[in-house]
């Protein structure tokens, strides 16, 4: 599953290529990528066809593209019109929402590629110079998909997620889930609050959207290995220069991570030029089993890293630098 490092990276590359261009097509090749939007197929093409694509936001691993000039917008000018003063277009109402699952990929081609073997919906795109036409969703499971969905306010009046001209509206599906550390509006006296109260360990802590967003399995254990915290750690023992600790962590394995492209493992998942991201080759504890710990290496110590079963996937750690708290939390 992408992580934010990796959802990132397509929001930048989209806003390079797609922000303030009008999608003038829609071509849904299979239906079962716009099974979320529960209209159909045909109600999904009808409402982009036109729209201009304002910005692209994320928010943890959600993302989506704020529209403006869709029916929605022409309805609340009919209602302007007609002597409703809290109707207008002045701020977009509706969003595409992008949810790449296992393997979705949003790649920008020329009209004349082939098409993907596993291309699900096509979008065309206004002419822009040196810009492809379209923009493709292609996805090989299946477990992705694209919909129409609602903006509403933010709950602390503060920006959705990262953008270039950011709003005070959120996509609906991402409204439950926290802020994340990359986020310039992200409290960590909020974060450290919140954690204290929780009687779990810090690795699942890490994982819960609701307290802090786009933090997966493989960044939570980098993040961890960098602050030399075990995973079963009670989050009411951390304290507050840990918790500082493990989130700087995390901020700086993520941007060397957005530097290198993200993580892949396979060609699933690449950004919108089909690139592949290679920082799988600078991860110190995620899928190094057995391997040496570089750190205690250093130090001239002899460790190598273990596997641990943790909520149905697996965990790396180094019994040494991180060593497991007797009562530790999973």
């Amino acid at each position: 599953m992408p992580e934010l490092p990796e959802v990132e990276v397509v929001r930048r590359g989209l806003v390079s290529w797609v922000r303030g261009r009008t999608i003038t097509a829609v071509e849904v090749v299979d239906p079962r990528s716009v099974r979320r939007h529960t209209l159909g197929p045909e109600d999904f093409a009808g409402n982009l066809e036109g729209a201009r694509v304002r910005d692209v936001v994320r928010r943890g691993k959600f993302l989506w593209m704020p529209l403006t000039d869709t029916p929605a917008d022409a309805a609340a000018d009919a209602a302007a019109d007609s002597g409703d003063a809290a109707a207008g277009t002045s701020t977009p109402a509706v969003a595409l929402m992008a949810h790449l699952g296992m393997s979705g990929q949003l790649l920008m081609q020329d009209a004349s590629a082939a098409d993907e073997k596993h291309l699900k919906v096509r979008l065309s795109l206004s002419p822009a110079d040196g810009m492809p036409e379209q923009l493709r969703f292609v996805d090989q499971r299946i477990f992705g998909g694209l919909f129409l969905t609602s903006l509403i306010p933010t709950s602390d009046g503060g920006p959705g997620g990262l953008a270039e001209t950011p709003l005070p509206l959120i996509a609906g599906e991402a409204a439950h889930i926290a802020r994340d550390p990359l986020d310039p509006h992200f409290s960590f006296d909020e974060f450290y609050r919140r954690l204290r109260t929780r009687k779990t360990g810090l690795k699942r802590a890490l994982l819960d959207q609701g307290l802090v967003s786009g933090i997966g399995n493989i960044y939570a254990d980098e993040a961890l290995w960098k602050a030399r915290l075990h995973f079963a750690r009670p989050t009411d023992t951390l304290r507050r220069a840990e918790a500082e600790r493990v989130l700087d962590a995390a901020r700086e394995v993520m941007t060397d991570a957005l530097a290198a492209g993200g993580t892949s493992f396979d060609a699933l998942y690449v950004n919108v030029n089909g690139a592949s991201g290679y920082f799988d080759r600078s991860l110190n504890a995620y899928g190094r089993e057995g391997k040496e710990c570089r750190r205690c290496a250093r130090a001239g110590r002899v460790s190598v890293l273990r596997r641990d079963q943790f909520m149905n996937r697996s965990s790396y750690s180094c019994p040494v630098c991180q060593p497991r708290p007797r009562n530790g939390r999973w």
